[in-house]
């Protein structure tokens, strides 16, 4: 959908019209496609964003004010640039490969095609914008799950219905804000290296569709942000708390 030019085969109105067609012409498991790239980039990629999150809201919490939100927008920020190193070949095989008509078979294919053509720059050629993108998306992302959590969980005890439902507020809320920025990121994975850097994904999205086109597919990305960011959060936030009860019990033991 954030296709600028698609093929007159690939024209949706809506999200709904998109999932049914692309299964319709293309089979039931086009839906799934990228999968496995998206997968094995995430784990890696949420370990590292994770990790530092939590060393960085610590450490900070210390220097900066307490009270305010701030240390948890600059704790999340930098967790993204460690997350986007490691995700962004990822997302390029991903995306290039769910392009209608696709020439790519496999992820091996789309690695080997893409290296041996455009080099290995292209692999992060759209990791300037991603971080432009993901650097508010994320502090967005963070603070709205910290303020929902304020009010749904004040005392942070493990409650999975408060992790999912901030999860999910906060993915939507960061998703719908930053959608201009994940238009001009689609649209510098997907071509062939004629358009290079943000501002000229900025100028080219402008030129081609208006001011419309750097909110196409905002409601499958909400749809998508929603309960990627709900699961995510009640996940991790399950194993950090069985981790800290075996923590605290061989604490007592000893």
């Amino acid at each position: 959908m954030q296709s600028l030019q698609p093929d007159p085969a690939a024209r949706y109105r809506n999200v709904m019209e998109a999932l049914f067609k692309i299964i319709r012409t293309e089979g039931i498991w086009r839906p799934m496609r990228g999968m496995n790239v998206t997968a094995t980039g995430a784990g890696p990629a949420h370990a590292l964003y994770f990790a530092c999150y939590e060393k960085l809201k610590k450490t900070l919490s210390d220097v900066i004010r307490p009270g305010g939100n701030s240390h948890i927008g600059a704790a999340g920020c930098v967790a993204t640039l460690l997350h986007d190193a490691a995700m962004n070949p990822a997302e390029v095989i991903k995306q290039r490969m769910q392009m209608y008509n696709s020439p790519y078979r496999r992820v091996t294919d789309c690695m080997r095609a893409v290296w041996r053509n455009e080099g290995a720059g292209a692999f992060y050629r759209s990791y300037t914008t991603q971080l432009t993108m993901n650097i508010p998306f994320q502090a967005i992302h963070f603070m709205t799950y910290e303020f929902m959590q304020e009010h749904l969980n004040p005392q942070r005890q493990y409650n999975p219905t408060s992790h999912v439902l901030s999860g999910a507020c906060a993915g939507a809320v960061a998703a719908a804000v930053t959608t201009p920025l994940d238009v001009c990121k689609t649209l510098l994975n997907t071509q062939d290296g004629h358009i290079t850097g943000m501002a000229n994904a900025f100028r080219t999205v402008y030129q081609v569709g208006g001011v419309t086109a750097y909110f196409r597919g905002v409601q499958a990305r909400i749809i998508y942000q929603m309960p990627s960011t709900a699961i995510a959060w009640s996940v991790y936030e399950f194993f950090k708390y069985i981790i800290t009860k075996r923590q605290e019990e061989r604490r007592a033991a000893h």
